[in-house]
């Protein structure tokens, strides 16, 4: 079976490593989108199309899920990784994700060589994301859904 697998980030540079990645490894049905999280999850082209999201562990969980939730299907999941922290960020993220339309069903923690600890956590997609989700960049960093 196929995967079809849309990247998207911020930077171009990181997007034109990513291309050239691909095109390495001879990956096909790759789409690369040059943007925000926060703008294409509000694009109807893009939210609540896909069956799971990731991210890099750039933020808290409940950053990361305001970011990535709107992007997947009801049915779909939403898979953080999580370092050292993780269960303070699962304790303090459980009412975005539940505001999100998430519910977490699962967590993985493991010992990464030479890299410690990290959590994956398998956040499942009950309902829909309200529509003022997500918010702009600013509102996110600065007010995050606790």
């Amino acid at each position: 079976k196929y995967i079809n697998l849309t990247l998207l980030d911020s930077l171009k540079k990181r997007l034109i490593f990513l291309e050239e990645v691909c095109k390495q490894l001879n990956l096909e049905n790759v789409k690369i989108e040059h943007g925000r999280a926060e703008d294409y999850g509000k694009n109807n082209d893009f939210r609540e199309k896909y069956d799971i999201a990731t991210a890099r562990a750039v933020a808290d969980l409940s950053v990361l899920a305001e970011y990535c939730l709107p992007f997947v299907k009801v049915g779909g999941s939403f898979i953080p990784m999580k370092s050292a922290k993780a269960q303070e960020e699962i304790a303090d993220g459980k009412k975005a994700i539940h505001i999100l339309g998430g519910q977490i069903i699962k967590q993985d923690t493991f010992e990464l060589l030479d890299c410690g600890e990290r959590t994956i956590i398998n956040v499942k997609k009950i309902s829909s994301t309200p529509a003022k989700y997500p918010r702009a960049s600013a509102k996110i960093a600065k007010n995050p859904i606790k």
